[in-house]
């Protein structure tokens, strides 16, 4: 299954603010492109997109989640 990695160490956000829905649930359809996420450090945050397309995402990590580069967002099938 295709993973989709952090690019870089931070805080995983799945949606843009915490009034806001995630950008994609357990289960969505993604398309390359499709933001999956953000990334804050310090104070800045980097949106996360798919570089591949799926039926269906499966996150591994949590909302507001510390990661480092590299750490497994989520896989894709």
């Amino acid at each position: 299954m295709p993973q989709l990695l952090s690019p870089l160490p931070g805080t995983f956000y799945r949606s843009s603010s915490p009034d806001k829905p995630p950008f994609k649930a357990d289960g969505d359809a993604v398309a390359v492109g499709d933001v999956i996420g953000l990334i804050e450090v310090m104070k800045s945050f980097h949106e996360i997109k798919a570089e591949v397309a799926g039926t269906n995402i499966r996150f591994e990590c949590d909302n507001e989640e510390p990661v480092m580069a590299g750490a497994v967002l989520a896989e894709v099938g």
